[in-house]
């Protein structure tokens, strides 16, 4: 390859990535607030599927992308009202609790697909924004300023979020319930409603990497569409040590190793692409399994909090 074919595919691949990794950012950080405040919340990839199917329906059935977002997001906090209190108020096991909702969710959006849809469909999408000038700059203008707003929205909620969870009283206080719920319970916060607001704020954020998914990438919607994103955006947490510049890094290098698997398979060669397709959630492995750095994790994760149990 010729150095500027080199530099071209390069850009391509960046291009892609900073689209692909919207969902994983979404999700993630909404996952990285559940279990900042003590709840692992394996129902993501289900509550993704189900925004997915909201979104794209309304879109498709009013032609109207904003509608089918919004109520994507509601159906997110009702389905995180669901799991808070099956999780929180319940004591339900989180990992069992997760994986039903995870279950149900894929169940209904499925369901009601074949119901109200039932075949193919497709729509016009969130269109890229056009930023002036910007857009027109050489290589930046592509790689930067070519995105449909929740591009934009995706990488501005991971500063926001930061300030949110280290700069605010409430942010302060999902830390304390994370890892002392009986020490915040005694300097007065109310361990259930922080982690009710965390769940429910985390599948809001769920669901709109799902609508993201059917109502500006794909612009269609099918049962596959989330392909185990929401099982990636847990691992992302992990990955990014609960913290969400670090959940940054970590979607940019899948979203990066997704983009050169996509470029390979369009490219040609007489290597099995198949290989290539598993690349990006191996090197997720590797690294999570490579990693010597001591794990953040919030020390109440999955701990059920009874302010009667002294134990």
């Amino acid at each position: 390859m010729a150095i500027n074919e080199i530099l071209n595919l390069i850009l391509r691949i960046l291009t892609v990535a900073i689209a692909v990794s919207a969902p994983y950012l979404f999700a993630a950080i909404g996952e990285m607030f559940s279990q900042k405040s003590g709840v692992l919340n394996l129902g993501v990839e289900g509550i993704m599927m189900l925004g997915a199917f909201v979104a794209f329906y309304f879109a498709w059935a009013y032609e109207s992308i904003l509608l089918g977002i919004i109520l994507a997001v509601f159906v997110g906090a009702l389905m995180g009202l669901l799991m808070s209190f099956v999780s929180v108020t319940l004591k339900a096991k989180q990992g069992i609790s997760g994986i039903g909702l995870y279950m149900f969710g894929w169940g209904v959006a499925g369901t009601l697909f074949r119901l109200f849809i039932g075949g193919v469909e497709d729509i016009a999408g969130l269109p890229n924004l056009h930023l002036g000038f910007l857009s027109e700059l050489p290589i930046l203008g592509k790689l930067l300023f070519s995105h449909n707003i929740l591009v934009y929205l995706a990488f501005l909620l991971v500063p926001i979020s930061w300030y949110v969870l280290y700069k605010t009283s409430w942010g302060l206080k999902v830390r304390a319930v994370g890892s002392t719920p009986r020490a915040a319970d005694t300097m007065g916060t109310n361990v259930n409603k922080i982690r009710y607001q965390c769940v429910i704020l985390g599948s809001m954020l769920a669901a709109l990497g799902g609508a993201y998914l059917s109502v500006a990438q794909a612009n269609m919607f099918a049962n596959d569409l989330v392909a185990g994103r929401g099982f990636i955006a847990v691992a992302l947490v992990y990955f990014g040590r609960w913290k969400p510049f670090g959940i940054l890094k970590g979607a940019m290098l899948f979203s990066i190793a997704n983009g050169f698997q996509r470029w390979y398979q369009i490219s040609g060669s007489t290597f099995p692409y198949e290989v290539t397709v598993i690349f990006p959630y191996l090197l997720i492995i590797i690294v999570l399994a490579l990693s010597h750095e001591k794990f953040a994790e919030p020390t109440a994760l999955t701990v059920p909090y009874d302010r009667e149990f002294k134990g």
